[in-house]
C-alpha cells in the first residue's frame, strides 16, 4: 500500500511529535512542513523534503501531493487550518482542542462532516493499554451499574516558580494557553469515552492560583490562564464524571477510576502514558495484567509516540475504509462543549 502523504502545520508539537510519528508509521509519509519561523529547521532535523512558511503557501505548491493536513499549530490557529485544509479536500487530523471556541468548534466538524473527509483529533491518551483494557472492561459489562468516572492529572507544570518566558502564547488566554487547552480537554475525553457519550449537563469551574510570573530573566508579567480546572458532568443512566487537572501540584500523578455498584477500577501512574491498572472487588484487589504497546520502543523518541502511532492505526483505516475507532472533531466538539460549561473561552 503506498503511504498517505502528509503535511505538517506546526514546528513545535509537529517536530517533536508529528513529524517523528509519521515518518516511523508505515502507513503514511511526510512530505512537508509549514512554521512562519522555523519549518526549514525541523525540515531539515526530520528529513522532511519540503518546507513552507504557512499551510496556504504548502498547498499552492504542492496541494495535488498532499492526501492529510496534521494540525499541531497553537489552538487559536486551529479553526482557520482546519477550514483551509477541509476547503482543499485534504483528510484532517488536529490536535486537541479542535478550537478555541465553541462556535468554532461546531462549524469545523459540521464542515468536515459536510465535506466527507476522514477527521481526527488527537486524544491519544486513550490508546494508553492500561486505558484500552478499561474501556474493554466497561463495553464487555464487567463493570456493570456504572456509577462514577473520576479522571484527574495532577502536575507542576504552573506552580509559582515554573515560568516560561513572557512572549509565549502559553500564558495568554485568548491564544489558548494554559491547562484548559493543554490537559483538560484530554480529561474531558477520557471521562465521555470511557462513560461512552456526551455529557447531558456539565458545569465547573477554572482557576488561576498565579496571577503573576516571573521570567527566567526576574521580570514579572501578568498570567490570565488556568492553572487548575474542575468540571463535573452528568452522563446519564446514574453515571457521574468527574475531572480535575491541576497544574500546581507538588508531584506529577494521574487516575482515572471507574467505580461501578459491584466493583472499581483504578488506573494511576506519574503520566498519562504510564499506567498500571487494579481491579477492586470488595475485600479484594489485583493488579490486570496488560498487553504492550505495539509501537513501544518508540518512547524513546518521545514519550507520547506510541500512542500517538496507534492513533494513526486507526486514522489510516478511517481514511481507508471510513471505520477505525480514532477519536473525531465530533468527539473533540464533545469535550468543548463541557470546557465551555466551565467558564472555557479564548
Amino acid at each position: 500500500m503506498t503511504p498517505y502523504r502528509v503535511g505538517i502545520v506546526g514546528s513545535g508539537f509537529g517536530g517533536r511529535v508529528h513529524a517523528p510519528g509519521f515518518s516511523l508509521h508505515p502507513q503514511f509519509d511526510p512530505v512537508a512542513i509549514a512554521s512562519p519561523n522555523s519549518a526549514q529547521k525541523v525540515a531539515t532535523e526530520r528529513k522532511i523534503p519540503h518546507a513552507f512558511p504557512s499551510l496556504d503557501a504548502m498547498l499552492e505548491k504542492m496541494g495535488s501531493e498532499i492526501d492529510v493536513i496534521a494540525i499541531a499549530s497553537p489552538p487559536f490557529e486551529h479553526h482557520k487550518a482546519v477550514m483551509t485544509a477541509i476547503a482543499a479536500g485534504k483528510h484532517v487530523l488536529c490536535e486537541k482542542p479542535v478550537s478555541t471556541r465553541l462556535a468554532e468548534a461546531e462549524e469545523m466538524t459540521a464542515a468536515a462532516a459536510k465535506a466527507g473527509i476522514a477527521n481526527a483529533i488527537t486524544f491519544e491518551y486513550r490508546y494508553n493499554p492500561a486505558l484500552q483494557a478499561l474501556k474493554e472492561l466497561i463495553d464487555n459489562d464487567h463493570m456493570p451499574k456504572l456509577r462514577l468516572i473520576e479522571v484527574t492529572r495532577f502536575g507542576r507544570d504552573m506552580v509559582a516558580d515554573n515560568a516560561r518566558p513572557p512572549s509565549s502564547w502559553w500564558y495568554d488566554k485568548s491564544k489558548g494557553g494554559g491547562l484548559g487547552n493543554a490537559f483538560m480537554p484530554h480529561i474531558v475525553d477520557l471521562a465521555l469515552w470511557l462513560g461512552g457519550g456526551a455529557a447531558k449537563s456539565s458545569y465547573g469551574f477554572l482557576r488561576t492560583a498565579n496571577p503573576v510570573r516571573t521570567a527566567p530573566d526576574g521580570s514579572t508579567y501578568p498570567s490570565n490562564v488556568a492553572d487548575g480546572c474542575y468540571a463535573f458532568s452528568d452522563l446519564g443512566n446514574g453515571l457521574v464524571a468527574q475531572m480535575k487537572v491541576d497544574g500546581t501540584m507538588s508531584m506529577d500523578q494521574s487516575t482515572v477510576a471507574v467505580h461501578a455498584e459491584g466493583r472499581t477500577a483504578v488506573a494511576s501512574g506519574p503520566a498519562l502514558t504510564d499506567f498500571t491498572l487494579y481491579i477492586i472487588d470488595g475485600d479484594d484487589s489485583s493488579e490486570y495484567e496488560l498487553k504492550p504497546m505495539k509501537y513501544a520502543k518508540y518512547a524513546n523518541v518521545f514519550y507520547s509516540i506510541p500512542h500517538f502511532m496507534a492513533l494513526l492505526d486507526d486514522f489510516a483505516e478511517r481514511i481507508a475504509t471510513g471505520g477505525g475507532n480514532c477519536p473525531t472533531f465530533a468527539d473533540g466538539l464533545a469535550a468543548q462543549r463541557v470546557l465551555h460549561a466551565i467558564g472555557y473561552e479564548a
